[in-house]
């Protein structure tokens, strides 16, 4: 599979990492434009690719195009691939909060995916949700799948809506959780704990709990209510967390997350 990436940024490489380490093409099958000469010379020296700073020239001998830029940059972008993109060609835009219409109307192009990887794909663990443009026959779609299956598990959405849902929780989730972690660190080290102590607990806390839920099915409620007991240290904490609006602060992160997601789209 030919594939070209224009941009050549943090998830561009990851997901150029993960064809590379999994085996499902050849670096001489992949190409990557980027306006940074650096980020052109990283890749090249790194992964073996050929870079190009022109658009149309990494795009010309693709089977699919990875559109791997930032939103403010896409305008630019498809007005310089719009028309050079060929019938059969599929288009895969990782870009945020843009609808595949405006991808579709921009390039003149009909083949068109659309996906929202997360920042642990740069580690083989991240998910991405993903959906196609009306009339992507299963060939493409398995194409789609390949690529994304590189980047952690994907998850297949038949309603575009869903993908700026996906980027206030799965996309910025990380972050979220994140502050959540350096903040448990910073009150074990507050406590007493020594700081590297403090890591491990706090880290394999999160990781076991995450497993727990995976491999039980349970409501989080029920498997909360395992860990609290009456009058106990944790139903002490958690008066904390909901006095403090634990919840409702999450819950306003995800609907501004959700709600600058859309927005992102008018702004190309």
């Amino acid at each position: 599979m030919q594939i070209a990436f224009i941009g050549g940024g943090v998830m561009a490489e990851a997901m150029i990492r993960g064809i590379l380490d999994k085996g499902l093409a050849e670096s001489r099958h992949l190409v990557a434009s980027d306006i940074d000469a650096q980020r052109r010379a990283l890749l090249s020296q790194e992964y073996g690719l050929a870079t190009f700073q022109d658009n149309c020239s990494a795009a010309k001998h693709a089977e699919v195009i990875v559109l791997a830029i930032q939103p403010y940059s896409l305008a630019q972008v498809m007005g310089e691939l719009g028309g050079h993109v060929q019938p059969e060609q599929l288009v895969l835009s990782i870009v945020a909060g843009v609808g595949m219409a405006t991808i579709s109307q921009g390039l003149r192009h009909e083949i068109i995916a659309r996906a929202m990887p997360n920042m642990p794909a740069q580690i083989g663990e991240g998910i991405s949700v993903w959906t196609v443009a009306s009339g992507v026959n299963e060939s493409y779609r398995e194409k789609v799948r390949s690529l994304l299956n590189v980047l952690g598990k994907e998850l297949f959405v038949g309603d575009e809506r869903y993908l700026d849902m996906a980027t206030a929780v799965s996309g910025s989730g990380p972050a979220y959780v994140l502050v959540i972690i350096e903040s448990l660190i910073d009150a074990a080290v507050h406590i007493g704990l020594p700081r590297q102590a403090a890591k491990e607990l706090v880290l394999q806390t999160i990781l076991g709990t995450t497993n727990v839920v995976n491999r039980w099915n349970k409501h989080p409620a029920e498997l909360r209510d395992l860990v609290v007991s009456p009058g106990g240290t944790t139903a002490a904490g958690l008066l904390q967390l909901e006095q403090g609006g634990l919840r409702a602060t999450l819950s306003r992160a995800i609907i501004a997350g959700y709600e600058k997601a859309k927005s992102l789209g008018g702004k190309v």
